[in-house]
This record gives C-alpha cells, structure tokens and sequence, in this order.
C-alpha cells in the first residue's frame, strides 16, 4: 500500500499561526478536478477560504459546536458541494464524485506535508444560504485545511482522541466471496 494512504490522518491539532500558500491550495484543488467521477460528470465544488477572510468566518459561522473548538485554527477551511445536475439532467452517483475528490485532497496534502479533517457537521442549510448556492448545488462535507500544531491547544477530551490507536476493520470483515460474509482473505 501507498505511504500517502496509511500516513493520512484527520488530526485536530492546527499550527494557527502557520498559513497556507494559494500555490498549495490550487495543488489541493488541482487534485480534488482530477477525481473520478461518474460518467466525467464532475459534479464537486468548493466554497474556499483562508482564515482571517470573510469567507473562512463564514464557513466557521456554520459548523457545530464541538467542531469549532478547534477548526478556529486551520488555515484554510472549504465546503464541498455537489451539482446536482448539468444540462443533460440529473447527476447519478454524485457523493461518489465528492467523497473521491476530498480524498484526493487529503492525500495531496500528505505529500505536501498539510493536514486535513473532513467535517459532516456543519448545518448544511446555513451554508447554502450564506454563500447563495443555486438551488442544484448542494453542500456536503466542510473540511479544515493546515499544518500540524500542538496537541496541548486542544482540549483535553479531544487531546485523548487525538492519541487514540488508529483502527480499521480487518478485510476479513469487510471483503466477502460467493455469499455476504464469506470472507475472501478469512
């Protein structure tokens, strides 16, 4: 496996004095177009902005609570959306496009030595208000962008999280052949 896969993490812990280059974040961007998506659709946009701009207070206006104890100090924070629909119709399958474009976000920010921590709370409706999304645009997944920073800044319930053993389930149950649970790597 790839080193960029296992190394991605989504820490909470933010630098808020380090800043992201609009030369890095176009490399971000530039990985996010690039994604799969169906039938070329390309169905993911993003609302972007630096901290410090109206844009970023903006996006940080619409997150929950306990999101905002520590995004405050992410560089850059963006909203992935989706259209809905183009000029042929209805966009299937559109999730599928975003979720595989902010993962080629977050594994370019590995190689460029950035952090990232995607969000699903966030209220949604606020957000397409605020930033006046047309009505076939729909918000999805907020994401802080940044540098690694201290993990003494976070509080201490989240500084346990933050230290916690990284986890995935074992392909024996979640890979199956033949029937649903039969494992193909047992």
């Amino acid at each position: 496996m790839n080193e960029l896969i296992s190394a991605r993490r989504s820490p909470r812990a933010f630098d808020a004095s380090a800043t992201v280059s609009d030369a890095d974040l176009r490399v971000l961007l530039e990985a996010a177009r690039w994604a799969p998506s169906h039938g070329n659709t390309q169905p993911a946009r993003f609302v972007v902005g630096h901290r410090g701009s109206p844009t970023f207070d903006a996006i940080f206006e619409t997150l929950t609570r306990g999101n905002r104890t520590w995004a405050f100090r992410a560089s850059v924070l963006l909203i992935g959306c989706v259209m809905t629909a183009d000029d042929r119709g209805d966009i299937p399958n559109v999730e599928f496009g975003l979720g595989l474009a902010m993962e080629n976000i977050a594994l370019q920010a590995v190689d460029l030595g950035l952090i990232t921590h995607m969000m699903g709370g966030f209220d949604k409706a606020a957000a397409a208000s605020a930033f006046e999304l047309p009505p076939d645009a729909r918000p999805l997944v907020a994401m802080a962008v940044g540098r690694p920073g201290a993990l003494s800044d976070l509080p201490e319930d989240l500084q346990a999280r933050e230290q916690r053993e990284r986890t995935r389930l074992p392909l024996s149950e979640t890979v199956f052949t033949g029937v649903w649970g039969q494992s193909q790597f047992g």
